[in-house]
């Protein structure tokens, strides 16, 4: 791919009888920053190191900027920064010489590298901190030098490992409004967070990983489009036939009930029910046939529940407006869930607890 920073393929990993990565390949493309998602234990952290040159894959191939990679390349390694998520700088070096440190060892000297050293404290805010302790900063500073560090050589590519783990706010923000101005300079990004609306924000494409295999790799919207917005709309005075007229509308395509619990000696004419209408949740596989209409449940006057599985919130809540007006039906509430990266990544990793 002519395009392409970085190329994994096939990579495979064990450690002992754990299986870390099991077949992984993907592709980062020049100036983008692409998110990397995971559980506690996916594989994420042991991919980086892979593709950073740290550590050995079992078989599978590496490819930075269109070459063959391996870890002994001293001079390709060059071109890539990390950000571990254990810090790496050195408490008893003052951010200047932790910078300095780190310049030596990618081959900065004299003047080329005081120049490096002052432009990256005053990029991440360290410039009156120049000459304290690393040991004596707050967790955000820290972590804001960790920043710094990772590019202080001018790398093409800069790996993140969970960058703004465990600082305030205002430092939080700092890390995420120089990540965004480094890319924008050119500096392609891989990112990984638990920050779910810092991925959602920053990434043009998401990779989820769990236990060791690649579980989709996609932009943001066309992840999003792996589940449905839901609109939950509570009516009272729905006819007989109102769950008919609103599966009719643009945008839903299917219809399941879903019966409130029988209440005892339910008043005569009165009554509540569920109505779902539906494309798809998101625990029906891709592919499946629709379930049959099952009915509008439980008749009469009253309150009634619809829940909407819909394409687009707008056209769909326009219809059950015009519908109330025409039937004399009144539209008592109405809520809405969309997607977000947050929901699909449960959707493809489950909600078990990692540790």
């Amino acid at each position: 791919m002519p395009n392409a920073v970085l190329e994994v393929t096939d990579i495979r990993k064990r450690f002992g009888s754990t299986v870390a990565l099991d077949g992984v390949s993907l592709t980062v493309e020049a100036g983008e920053v692409f998110g990397l998602l995971g559980p506690n234990g996916a594989g994420k952290t042991t991919l980086l190191s892979i593709a950073a040159g740290l550590t050995r894959a079992d078989s599978g191939s590496v490819n930075l900027f269109g070459k063959p990679f391996t870890r002994d390349d001293r001079e390709m390694r060059h071109l890539i920064g990390i950000g571990t998520q254990d810090l790496s700088i050195y408490p008893d070096l003052t951010a200047s010489e932790n910078l300095r440190f780190f310049g030596k060892l990618y081959g900065l000297r004299g003047k080329q590298l005081e120049s490096r050293v002052g432009e990256m404290l005053a990029s991440v805010g360290l410039t009156d901190r120049a000459n304290d302790r690393a040991g004596t900063f707050s967790g955000g500073m820290k972590r804001r030098l960790n920043l710094a560090v990772a590019v202080v050589h001018a790398p093409k590519l800069l790996i993140l490992d969970e960058p703004t783990t465990g600082v305030d706010p205002q430092s939080r923000n700092h890390i995420f409004e120089q990540v965004k101005a480094l890319n924008a300079a050119g500096l392609t990004v891989i990112y990984t967070s638990h920050y779910m609306e810092e991925v959602q924000t920053l990434c043009s494409r998401i990779a989820v990983l769990d236990n060791g295999l690649l579980r989709a790799c996609d932009t943001l919207p066309n992840l999003l489009s792996r589940l449905d917005t839901t609109i939950r709309v509570t009516v009272t005075n729905a006819p007989e036939g109102f769950a008919e007229r609103l599966a009719r509308a643009r945008g839903v395509n299917r219809v399941r009930e879903e019966p409130l619990p029988p209440t005892p000696s339910p008043k005569k004419g009165g009554g509540e029910r569920i109505v779902s209408l539906a494309l798809a949740t998101s625990d029906t596989p891709l592919g499946s046939s629709p379930p049959p209409f099952l009915g509008e449940g439980v008749g009469g006057r009253g309150s009634s529940t619809f829940e909407l599985v819909v394409e687009d919130i707008g056209p769909v809540l326009a219809k059950v407006a015009s519908e109330c007006a025409a039937t004399g039906a009144e539209l008592a509430s109405a809520t809405t869930t969309e997607p977000t990266l947050e929901r699909v990544f449960l959707h493809l990793t489950g909600r078990g607890l990692r540790d």
